[in-house]
């Protein structure tokens, strides 16, 4: 049974966007890996990033109003896997269990599966696209600041592909197609 090699990342949802960004990045030392008006990378080490921030003003500029949901905060927490077979094992596993993800996104850096728990709290299973080098590379592309979300996919035709022999290298490109539409359930529109 695979499990993760390491804890990837944070992301906040935040209405405090610019004193979240200079906190975090002054208290762990941190570089800003990529921002724009709606979202935020840092990173203290040499992983892409350790620290996303949602700027809920610019996502979402009206305050949820549903009672008991916090609006800011962790909005999830991110889990990596040591290969593309370990991630789609664990998918497969889980499906078969009738959990299924609420998000199958390439971000183009990550592959990521977001899965909701039994108190609502968002989990990211996630491999890495790249290496360090190139992940930092990537985030910093025109690519990147053009869809910093990432693309809509399929995971059975993901596993479909993998089975009938397509290359890890093929499966982890990030496919053409337009930027995903970010679900409710991910908290941020």
């Amino acid at each position: 049974m695979a499990k993760p090699i390491k804890f990837a990342h944070v992301l906040f949802s935040t209405r405090r966007f610019d004193d979240m960004v200079a906190w975090y990045k002054n208290v762990f030392e941190a570089t800003i890996v990529h921002q724009d008006p709606a979202v935020a990378f840092l990173t203290y080490d040499d992983e892409n990033h350790r620290f996303g921030f949602a700027n809920l003003d610019a996502l979402r500029p009206e305050p949820m109003k549903e009672a008991g949901k916090a609006e800011t905060g962790v909005n999830h927490l991110s889990y990596t896997y040591a290969n593309l077979g370990d991630l789609l094992g664990v998918y497969e596993r889980l499906r078969d269990q009738g959990i299924k993800p609420y998000w199958p996104v390439h971000h183009g850096m990550t592959l990521s599966f977001y899965y909701l728990d039994p108190d609502g709290n968002r989990i990211e299973l996630q491999v890495d696209c790249f290496d360090s080098e190139a992940s930092f590379a990537f985030m910093k592309s025109d690519a990147f600041s053009e869809n910093p979300i990432g693309v809509s996919f399929d995971p059975d035709e993901l596993i479909e592909r993998y089975r009938n022999g397509a290359s890890e290298e093929e499966l982890l490109r990030r496919p053409e197609g337009p930027m995903a539409d970010i679900p409710a359930a991910h908290g941020v529109t």
